[in-house]
């Protein structure tokens, strides 16, 4: 007796579909994707050729071949020995952040007054002086360097905490 609708198929061979995949799973082989693979089938016979003549045993037929066929994939699939090496480049988030940090730092060092904003300029810079080289490019004993670059570095942080302070109460909760 051949069901009058789909959907009276699919009620009717719904158990021995569950059965049959049941039976026909194996280690590498999932029961319930060899049933969505032969449901794709049934539907895919029935928009082209109509409902098979004999439902339960084209079902039977259908998820053997099935079996077989994810099998064959399942051999010819190699997993994977180890977990692929994460990928340690920056992605297009960090590069921005990283540029707006840079940005934001060389509108601070720009803020600073005369020989402050000269001092963090040659500290930043990427011929990477020495205290010797930049003692002698600005002018002042390499002694004075050390307490100069400190409170040049405060300068700097304040301007850069007012930066990145948010606009508002600040300070008030």
């Amino acid at each position: 007796m051949t069901p009058a609708t789909p959907y009276d198929m699919v009620g009717a061979l719904r158990p021995l579909l569950a059965a049959e995949a049941s039976a026909e799973a194996d280690a590498g082989t999932e029961p319930g994707d060899l049933e969505q693979a032969v449901w794709l089938r049934l539907l895919e016979h029935v928009e082209t050729e109509g409902p098979p003549g004999d439902p339960a045993s084209w079902l039977r037929d259908a998820v053997r071949a099935e079996a077989h066929r994810l099998r064959q994939v399942t051999r010819h699939e190699l997993p994977y020995t180890a977990e692929p090496a994460d990928d340690t480049r920056p992605g297009p988030e960090h590069l921005a952040l990283a540029a707006a940090r840079r940005r934001a730092l060389r509108k601070a060092v720009r803020g600073l007054s005369g020989r402050c904003a000269r001092l963090v300029a040659a500290l930043l810079s990427p011929r990477d002086l020495t205290y010797q080289e930049i003692a002698g490019e600005l002018g002042i004993s390499q002694g004075s360097l050390g307490p100069e670059r400190s409170r040049c570095l405060g300068c700097l942080r304040r301007l850069l905490a007012a930066e990145v302070a948010p606009h508002g109460a600040l300070g008030k909760e």
